[in-house]
């Protein structure tokens, strides 16, 4: 499994590319992908994440997560498979300072809430979505179930 985690310098005292990829790791085996996965994680600020969601989603504000999914539009124009064998399964982007304030919201610490939106990121690159009431109802279910299963692994 190929991960790869950028973190802006004004957030690299607060949150640890290590465990960063310790969550992408966990996620992406518990949903059946071994080595053969390759993603990106970005952690970043407001402006940027603002910027980004602009630019791709036509909303303007700032956001918490936002995903950026390589293997189903590659598959609908025919891309070549990556000669190494991996699948890219894109690129996740996490807002540190909307991450602080959602902790803050929903009463507990900033590294669960970085946890539920790096999931909930990688669940979005597999295909998941919460458009509709029942693929949201899976989709919060998966993610449910992963988060559990990385509280039992930091326990």
């Amino acid at each position: 499994m190929e991960i790869n985690v950028d973190v802006d310098s004004r957030f690299a005292g607060c949150v640890k590319a290590k465990w960063l990829k310790s969550i992408i790791d966990r996620t992406l085996t518990a949903q059946g992908l071994g080595n053969e996965a390759e993603v990106s994680l970005i952690v970043t600020g407001q402006r940027k994440i603002h910027e980004l969601n602009k630019a791709y989603l036509e909303e303007d504000r700032p956001t918490d997560v936002l995903s950026f999914p390589m293997m189903e539009p590659a598959a609908k124009v025919g891309f070549v498979s990556a000669p190494d064998g991996k699948k890219h399964l894109g690129e996740v982007i996490v807002s540190f300072p909307q991450a602080v304030l959602q902790a803050e919201e929903h009463g507990h610490s900033v590294e669960r809430e970085i946890s539920i939106l790096v999931v909930h990121g990688l669940l979005h690159l597999l295909g998941y979505d919460h458009a509709e009431a029942a693929p949201k109802r899976e989709m919060q279910a998966t993610e449910k179930e992963i988060l559990i299963l990385l509280e039992k692994a930091s326990a």
